[in-house]
């Protein structure tokens, strides 16, 4: 069984759509999906945004799943202009080296940029942080779960490819203040701050609408490329 985590469903909507055979199945205290793609039986997880809940779901998972290989997918936001949102990525420091040379090749018909990925604590939205990163980290893009779930994966020896696709860069930015757009703790989008921000600078809305279209384009063009994966010889 090849595993597939996401942090949130709104990263992976696109993909679960297409999987054969779905059906939902309890872990404990965490509900994943089952299904086919390909010769391949699949699970998604979703972990949660964030180092915290990540930690919290992962490790019974992988216990009692036991997958043969992970895919690690979702978003990631750029932090240089290299980047444009809907790329897809691939992350040199974190996959195995034959799942990463593997995957490239089954990816040659939509590529997919070798970068490294920088997993934080915190959203990154501002300029000076996403220069800061880049600088001090040889990164090209963010995301919050990469580095946990990889050292999860390697304690278990399960072999880990790192696939996102860009949903933001510095050029195409988060539409609001990050801890509007999401609120970590309550792992939820905070809606009455969110109406209140609009309400106080009504170009926001124009902000969410294109973001919303980022977003889409790098959901489908992230569900395309693991269908790619799995419909090829992945593992």
């Amino acid at each position: 069984m090849i595993a597939i985590t996401f942090a949130l469903p709104a990263e992976s909507s696109d993909f679960v759509r297409r999987v054969g055979d779905r059906r939902s199945r309890r872990r404990e205290s965490l509900t994943t999906i089952e299904g086919k793609v390909g010769n391949h039986e699949i699970e998604i997880m979703h972990t949660g945004v964030g180092e915290k809940i990540c930690h919290a779901r992962l490790p019974a998972f992988l216990q009692e799943a036991r997958p043969q290989l992970l895919i690690s997918a979702g978003f990631a936001g750029a932090v240089g202009n290299d980047l444009a949102a809907g790329d897809l990525i691939l992350s040199r420091n974190f996959s195995d080296q034959r799942l990463l040379t593997t995957s490239k090749g089954l990816l040659e018909g939509r590529p997919a940029h070798v970068v490294k990925l920088f997993t934080t604590k915190a959203v990154v939205d501002s300029s000076a942080a996403r220069e800061e990163i880049a600088r001090s980290s040889g990164a090209a893009a963010v995301d919050m779960e990469t580095e946990i779930i990889a050292v999860e994966c390697a304690a278990r020896g399960i072999p880990l490819i790192s696939l996102r696709a860009i949903s933001d860069t510095p050029a195409q930015p988060l539409p609001a203040p990050p801890d509007i757009l999401f609120d970590v703790q309550r792992q939820r989008t905070n809606f009455p701050g969110l109406i209140a921000h609009i309400m106080l600078h009504p170009s926001a809305l124009g902000r969410l609408g294109r973001f919303a279209g980022q977003v889409s384009r790098a959901r489908q063009r992230l569900a395309d490329a693991l269908i790619t994966l799995l419909q090829g010889e992945l593992s």
